[in-house]
């Protein structure tokens, strides 16, 4: 863990004028400098491309030590949620902020099977889209749609409205999910089926067809249910944030959520695994691996390999160690016969043994990984980000019940540096 400093107060020189600012502490992680009455003092703002030096909230969920290679949710390392919890039981930990005896998640448990189904008129809202539109422009569009369905019944001053969103939310994105899939590939819709547990009923939403039942492999539900554990939260992300900043303008939280999942959408975002097996399949066979190491040690090249490295993660990624021996797993027993995974395995033995990426610490990180299991499992490519958002939506969710809170809560409204125009005269469009 990193040792926070002793310092209580910096003093800025802007000019003639001086000011000075406190420093604010978490339990964890560096110290900030507080710059609220910066402007007011001095007449200056601050300038921080993508707020990557920027604490935008105080939070009591998630703790990243990026060089340490830790990840806490509630306090809890994900090494010991992985190894002992549940996806469901860790989306009651990070809304509630503590683990449920068995009484307090049975309740959950039953609340969240019993709001997996989906009003009838979603079908005709599906029907709507394109057959090869892509799952995540379909999931924004049913989520922002929940909004004119639980859109009068929610007074944001009750705790307990607020958590039946919330409730809401992560009992319903599989259910919507599935149903964006099996439109795509024309199948009949599947209603959830609420004998089983969260993860079950999702790959039978997913897979089941009617002439015949479905038969869900142990390790199939088990590797699922552990990636959905690993990508439940991760602290001040893009589509985190961008659910606080539409949340703090007192929007409906099912827009919130849909406007996090816009942001999951793209490539550099939850869209990371989608691009590692693309970048399997530029590469094609497993003899070509090598060669794609090259090329990729060839800055000229333009060449990248996806799924290594991790913006935050300065040594490794926690969840890649987590889910590389899972990955094994999964392979080893479901015995899928697919070329593309036999180029991963020889690229993920390549890369941990050249000194290139050893030195330079790009491990494979946890998109590598899960691309990896999606495909064994049989989940369409296009639907990676897709299961992101599942996963993700008990992270939102618990940060939007949070905000709500917060008494330092405020509509978000980020400065800029104009570089346009002076002030100039309108010209008559005859005088142009």
């Amino acid at each position: 863990m990193s040792e926070p400093s002793a310092i209580d107060q910096v003093t800025l020189n802007a000019g003639d004028k001086a000011v000075t600012l406190p420093v604010a502490r978490g339990t964890l992680g560096a110290p900030c400098i507080e710059i609220a009455k910066l402007p007011k003092e001095t007449g200056c703002f601050t300038y921080d491309p993508g707020f990557t030096a920027t604490a935008a909230c105080r939070s009591a969920i998630t703790y990243i030590d990026g060089d340490a290679g830790v990840l806490l949710y509630r306090g809890y390392p994900i090494e010991q949620l992985a190894k002992d919890s549940s996806f469901l039981e860790v989306a009651y930990l990070l809304m509630n902020g503590e683990l449920p005896d068995k009484q307090a998640f049975t309740s959950f448990e039953h609340d969240v099977t019993h709001h997996t189904m989906l009003h009838e008129a979603f079908k005709g809202f599906l029907d709507g889209f394109r057959h090869d539109a892509h799952p995540m422009s379909m999931l924004v569009g049913m989520l922002g749609s929940m909004a004119s369905f639980y859109h009068n019944d929610l007074d944001y001053d009750d705790p307990q409205q607020r958590r039946l969103a919330a409730i809401r939310l992560i009992a319903k994105l599989p259910t919507i999910a599935a149903a964006c899939h099996r439109h795509s590939v024309g199948w009949p819709l599947r209603y959830p089926r609420n004998n089983l547990e969260y993860v079950n009923r999702f790959l039978h939403m997913m897979f089941e067809v009617p002439s015949g039942p479905l038969e869900i492999n142990p390790v199939a539900a088990k590797a699922l249910d552990l990636l959905f554990i690993l990508h439940a939260d991760h602290e001040q992300n893009a589509s985190t944030s961008t659910v606080r900043l539409v949340g703090s303008t007192g929007a409906n939280p099912y827009a919130c959520i849909a406007a996090g999942v816009a942001a999951l959408w793209g490539p550099a975002h939850g869209g990371a695994n989608e691009a590692v097996l693309k970048m399997l399949a530029e590469i094609g066979d497993a003899k070509h691996v090598q060669s794609a190491v090259d090329r990729a040690k060839d800055k000229e090249s333009g060449f990248r390999l996806m799924g290594f490295g991790h913006r935050v993660y300065k040594n490794f990624d926690p969840r890649a160690k987590i889910i590389r021996e899972m990955c094994h797993q999964v392979l080893e027993e479901l015995g899928v016969n697919d070329p593309l995974l036999e180029v991963a395995m020889k690229l993920e033995e390549a890369a941990l043994k050249d000194d290139y990426f050893v030195q330079r610490k790009l491990y494979p990180n946890v998109d590598f990984y899960s691309g990896i299991i999606y495909k064994a499992l049989g989940i369409p490519t296009e639907m990676f980000t897709v299961m992101f958002a599942i996963a993700r939506t008990a992270g939102w969710v618990a940060h939007w019940l949070e905000q709500q809170e917060d008494p330092e809560f405020k509509i978000g409204r980020p400065r800029q540096i104009y570089t346009g125009h002076d002030v100039r005269d309108y010209v008559p469009v005859a005088k142009r």
